[in-house]
């Protein structure tokens, strides 16, 4: 029987000129305590952005959930009480995230944490997929993490707090039929670099946090097109079957305690990180070698015509919700 999967995180000190004020810098070992603080969630109606803010709220920190599903977001408000308010933003938006965290900060009085979580997905090759639906995706998952955080940053710096953005193990590892995904991811952890070293003299700390597959109505919804069947067959079973939710939130928990310049879960995405110089020539060296089932999933996403039943806004998530 295999280990359980658990969450890993890292914490490093910001690396500071030697001119730098001592004030600027958290040791790593220092707990980051959430009572009484203010956390910004994006994506927060469902799945990682949902759990992560119920964990946040249970450790005694204000949150906004801020989304697109206001009725989803509304509940969940009402569940955790007054120290949670519910905002409908579109992170496509900047000046609606500019408004909600401005509406957050007038009613809690400042944001010390962020979590740039809100994403989508669809699935199709890059040279057949509708257009809008591409840049749909770069524009929720790339722009849409960088207007989060440049609507944020200005808070977080105040408060010499913390922001997560989130990316996945996309970032790094890029398989097909994901194209737009991929490229969002990858330029989710670059932005989140830059950001980090910008960020640093102010004593605030900036976080990327790296996801395999998660137990999420996005993930369940991805695993059920037909280009998914087709393909994910041969993956090992420790990365083809998703994780249970709770372990992301474990790790974005640990990583807000630490202020973490990067946190992950499952426990073997550390080890893809660690290798990630070998990881894509060996995903497409595996991929090329059995070219029929790229082959056959490649011809599954178009015959199928799956690209059209997948929401506008949402993507292939909305496909897994109950109505």
């Amino acid at each position: 029987m295999s280990a359980p999967l658990s969450p890993r995180v890292v914490s490093e000190r910001a690396a500071l000129a030697p001119h730098a004020p001592q004030s600027a810098v958290v040791a790593a070992s220092e707990i980051y305590d959430v009572r009484a603080r203010t956390a910004f969630v994006t994506g927060a109606a469902r799945g990682i952005g949902a759990e992560t803010a119920r964990r946040l709220h249970g450790k005694g920190a204000n949150v906004a959930l801020v989304g697109l599903e206001p009725e989803r977001l509304q509940a969940l408000a009402a569940q955790l009480g007054e120290r949670a308010i519910a905002i409908e933003a579109d992170v496509t938006d900047l000046e609606a995230l500019s408004d909600a965290v401005a509406v957050t900060v007038e009613r809690f009085g400042g944001i010390d944490v962020g979590i740039a979580n809100a994403g989508i997905a669809y699935t199709g090759p890059l040279a057949t997929a509708p257009v809008e639906q591409v840049e749909r995706t770069l524009a929720v998952n790339f722009l849409g993490v960088w207007r989060t955080d440049r609507a944020l940053i200005a808070q977080i710096a105040e408060k010499r707090g913390y922001l997560l953005n989130i990316a996945s193990l996309a970032a790094v590892s890029h398989a097909p039929l994901m194209g737009p995904y991929t490229a969002a991811k990858s330029g989710v952890e670059a932005l989140t670099d830059a950001l980090r070293m910008e960020t640093a003299l102010t004593g605030a700390r900036v976080g990327c946090a790296y996801f395999g597959f998660i137990d999420t109505d996005l993930v369940r919804a991805s695993f059920k097109q037909p280009s998914a069947e087709a393909m994910t067959g041969r993956m090992p079973a420790f990365m083809r079957n998703p994780a249970p939710l709770s372990k992301a939130v474990d790790a974005i928990e640990h990583g807000v305690e630490r202020r973490s310049s990067r946190v992950w879960a499952p426990r073997w995405i550390g080890a893809m990180l660690a290798l990630r110089g070998v990881l894509q020539p060996l995903t497409e060296r595996q991929m090329l070698r059995e070219p029929s089932r790229l082959r056959a999933g490649i011809e599954a996403a178009q015959s199928s015509h799956e690209t059209d039943a997948q929401d506008p806004l949402l993507g292939v998530a909305m496909q897994a919700v109950e109505r």
